[in-house]
Parts: structure tokens; sequence; C-alpha cells
């Protein structure tokens, strides 16, 4: 399930507040095979993709971790620096070579705090992308590992 294209920092927020989070980025270019974080770590930053591929992935135990879903330019990696207790819950690595824009999770929070309009916009993002997010984790997993025994769906 590919990340709609509304859920793009281009169409996810308006201009100012576009602009008003861009300020707050660090440039970064990272090679293939970069671990960029594990389920459970803490959720401390998240990016942006401005070019390249990031794989989102999820522990399965007693199977090999599963991608999830793969995004790309304009796509948000890393969600759960929103939401206490601000711990990854997928893990993510870059496929291809990746520049993006870097953000800090604190710095970026404090600023949600401080501008309830801007706040609101974000969490309504971040909102949008978990739930799309969960969406293709349920189908990949459902795709990876059958239907619920009995062949029964809910």
């Amino acid at each position: 399930m590919a990340p709609s294209i509304a859920l793009r920092l281009t169409h996810a927020l308006s201009p100012a507040h576009r602009e008003q989070l861009l300020r707050m980025a660090r440039e970064v270019d990272l090679p293939p095979g970069i671990r960029l974080f594990d389920e459970g770590g803490r959720a401390d930053r998240f990016w942006i993709v401005r070019d390249g591929t990031v794989a989102l992935d999820l522990h399965v135990p007693g199977h090999r971790t599963p991608v999830i879903e793969t995004v790309g330019t304009g796509d948000l990696v890393g969600w759960s620096w929103l939401f206490a207790p601000y711990a990854w819950q997928l893990g993510a690595y870059t496929v291809t070579r990746v520049t993006a824009y870097e953000f800090d999770a604190v710095a970026v929070r404090l600023l949600c705090e401080d501008d309830a309009e801007f706040g609101r916009a974000v969490a309504v993002w971040l909102g949008r992308v978990l739930s799309q997010r969960l969406g293709a984790a349920r189908v990949r997993l459902v795709d990876l590992y059958g239907a619920p025994a009995g062949g029964e769906g809910r």
C-alpha cells in the first residue's frame, strides 16, 4: 500500500506551516543500508524524504522482519516522536541513498505547544499518517501470515 500523496508534506500542511516546519530542518544525506531507528528506541527525531527510499519494518517474533511499507520523496519517516512515551513503533532503514530534512522532535513538539494552530495542523497530519501506516501494516501482515484461524475475518 503506497502512501497517499495527500500525506506528503507539500499537501498535508499549508504553505505557512510548511515554511515554519522547514525552518527547523537540518539537511542530511544518508547512504543505503543505514538503520534510522529500531522499534522501542527513543523517538527523538523524524525525517521528510527529499529523495530516495526508506523501508519501514516490524519485528514479528519467530519470523523474518517484514517490510511493512516503503516511503519516498515528500513522505514522513517517523510519527512516534509526537506521542508519549516517544518510542518507535516500527523500525526504518534506507533502501537507497536518501537526502532528507531531519528534525529535532523536542524542538518541534515545543513549537506545537507554543503555536496551537501549527500544533493542530501537525497533529492532524501525523494522525492521518499513523492511520495509513497501521492499515499498511495490517494488510502486509495478513498477506504474509494469512487469514486468522478458521478462515473467518472480523
